[in-house]
């Protein structure tokens, strides 16, 4: 017996030894056979010259096919009057949105519904027939400070005119034009849950439009901070619950909302203080830039909105007739100093970012010809207009608070500071031009920790949701307005490159560089993702886009016809792919043909050239 057990104890050992060794073989053979398809990839980039960094760098932003971005960065298209998609971090552009230029792809402002849309609310005969812009800051609507991806507004700088995208199916719904002026440079900025999209005049003009010789400057010229009441319901801008606060004829650039602490004021800089008019032939006066840069400080323009909300709702206004012949709602220039709605602070001369910390407590301004981030309390800005406590008027009876009772700090950064954004760590991100590099410097020590070089010339930057309540970190955009030597030569007219940057560890790490052919952009804002929710296919077949809702001309399969009333002919069609019904229309020469299209077609991502809710109206002579 005792034998028999010990056979069975051997032959149970020798049976595991061969499950142990079967075990460890397999790994060993499959672990020969992953070397494989390894040594190829450091062969290829052996061959390459690609270092272990850059071969580091391909695998961040490597989406294998059917992987999805985790975020979505929209970028102005400058010059080209649209917005760029982009996925982060793969830098793969995922679509260009229509929006102050027509769009052939989508077939957008090409039928009757994108033309009206085209025409603009509140526009004036010249930027009614206007099919160009220069897109400028693109903006995520919010709730409570942070993006909750339904709608993004973004301005023309040209032509003062301002932007809605739905982004349920990435189009525009609306353009308003700005009756009191000509051109924005800050617009779009909202408040934290999009009350309002701040737009900013840039260069002062007279009011309603009308002429005035520049020798009359600082009597007649003028220039506005609009507040544009955004109906989140309806999807609209509505102009008649928008007001504007009138300011001096400084020249206004760029603004922010504040947020949590700040909540309820709205900070926009200003440069050209000296209110120099350029030098005619023959004259005296200094250039422009020169003129524009006598003085070592500018304005940073301080307003109360919700003050100035309140006033409105009082019938505290003008009703200023402008461009075009349209009303608005003013609150005058000694109305708002007299009321402290509106209200000074030195900044560094000519600046151009202004930007509120995640936690609203402070405010960064960027100024071009400065080497400093230059940070503001709103804790003293307000125990400063609380207790009047002003170190003087400006010309137009404006309070100016002291720099330095209103200043925090200034971090010394580099030569040409402009804009900043945020990170989930406590660190601040500014673009610095002159210099070409990215600063990171740190909150509250306001201690410079690191510069990266970027190629070339950055101007704008963006991080993920870094201008919002809740940063995520991770990456951070680089939008450079120069490429020069990155990209293969296409001619005198470079590219613009947006380079990738990897801020999640300790030291910042470039990581992409993508070509921009596509206008100069200016600023971008990236979202997660997730919060997107866009439609795949429209909801309803016969679905007009620009109301949001099932149009009454839409018309179903087997129900296409044609009517005639008295010479036009209604023609109600389908279309199906490549597939038109009626195929063949009949009518006399001298008629008008009105066509009435409805693509049916349901399939994801085939609705070919002809969207699944276009209605065509289109007349034929």
């Amino acid at each position: 017996m005792g034998r028999i057990k010990a056979k069975i104890k051997k032959n149970l050992f020798g049976l595991a030894l061969f499950f142990v060794g079967l075990v460890f073989g397999s790994l060993f053979i499959s672990n020969i056979v992953a070397q494989g398809p390894f040594d190829k990839a450091l062969e290829i980039a052996k061959a390459r010259g690609l270092s272990p960094e850059a071969v580091e760098n391909a695998l961040k932003t490597y989406h294998p096919t059917g992987v999805k971005d985790e975020y979505i960065m929209f970028s102005s298209g400058g010059h080209s009057g649209q917005v760029i998609v982009i996925g982060i971090p793969s830098m793969r552009i995922l679509k260009y949105i229509g929006v102050f230029t027509p769009e052939p792809w989508q077939g957008w402002g090409f039928d009757a519904e994108n033309k009206k849309v085209l025409q603009g609310t509140y526009c004036d005969d010249l930027r009614a027939k206007l099919t160009w812009a220069d897109t400028h800051h693109p903006a995520l609507s919010e709730t409570n400070g942070d993006y909750d991806g339904q709608f993004l507004f973004i301005g023309d700088k040209a032509n003062s005119r301002l932007a809605v995208i739905d982004l349920r199916d990435f189009e525009t719904k609306q353009i308003v034009c700005n009756p009191l002026g000509y051109s924005n440079h800050g617009a779009a900025f909202v408040t934290p849950n999009s009350e309002y999209i701040i737009e900013p005049s840039q260069y002062a003009v007279p009011q309603g439009g009308k002429y005035a010789p520049l020798s009359e400057y600082s009597e007649k010229y003028r220039g506005y901070v609009t507040f544009w009441y955004f109906d989140r319901k309806q999807g609209r801008i509505v102009p008649e619950k928008s007001f504007a606060v009138e300011v001096p004829p400084y020249w206004q650039d760029l603004c922010d909302a504040g947020k949590l602490a700040s909540y309820g004021y709205a900070f926009c800089n200003s440069f050209n203080s000296e209110m120099a008019t350029g030098k005619p032939l023959g004259s005296p006066n200094p250039f422009f830039e020169i003129g524009a840069s006598q003085n070592d400080m500018d304005y940073l323009h301080i307003i109360n909105w919700k003050k100035a909300e309140e006033l409105v709702s009082k019938g505290n206004f003008k009703e200023v007739v402008g461009i075009g012949g349209f009303k608005f709602k003013v609150i005058p220039l000694e109305i708002a100093a007299k009321e402290r709605i509106l209200v000074f602070t030195p900044e560094p001369k000519s600046p151009h970012g202004v930007d509120v910390s995640p936690d609203g407590k402070w405010i960064v301004v960027g100024g071009k010809l400065d080497t400093h981030a230059t940070v503001y309390s709103i804790e003293k800005i307000k125990k400063a207009i609380e207790q009047g406590d002003f170190a003087g008027k400006d010309k137009f009876g404006v309070p100016i608070i002291d720099f330095k009772k209103s200043v925090e700090a200034q971090v010394p950064i580099g030569l040409g500071p402009l804009h900043t954004v945020f990170d989930n760590r406590g660190f601040a991100y500014t673009s610095v031009f002159i210099e070409s590099v990215v600063a990171k410097w740190q909150i509250g020590t306001w201690k410079l920790v690191e510069k990266l070089p970027v190629h070339y010339n950055i101007g704008h930057i963006a991080a993920a949701e870094g201008d919002t309540v809740s940063p995520e970190g991770k990456w951070v955009v680089a939008l450079n307005k120069w490429s020069i030597d990155r990209f293969a030569p296409v001619g005198p007219l470079h590219p613009q490159n947006f380079q990738l940057i990897d801020i999640s560890g300790d030291k910042m790490k470039l990581v992409y560089d993508m070509p921009i052919p596509l206008g100069e952009p200016h600023y971008a804002q990236i979202i997660k993702a997730d919060k997107l929710k866009p439609w795949t296919v429209y909801p309803e077949i016969g679905w007009d886009p620009v109301v949001q809702k099932k149009s009454p001309y839409g018309t179903e399969l087997g129900k296409e016809k044609i009517e005639r009333k008295g010479n036009t002919v209604y023609v109600y069609a389908t279309a199906i792919r490549s597939h038109f019904t009626p195929e063949i229309i009949e009518v006399n020469e001298g008629d008008r043909v009105v066509m009435y299209i409805t693509n049916v077609e349901r399939a994801r991502d085939a609705t070919s050239w002809l969207r699944s809710w276009w209605i065509q109206h289109q007349s034929f002579y």
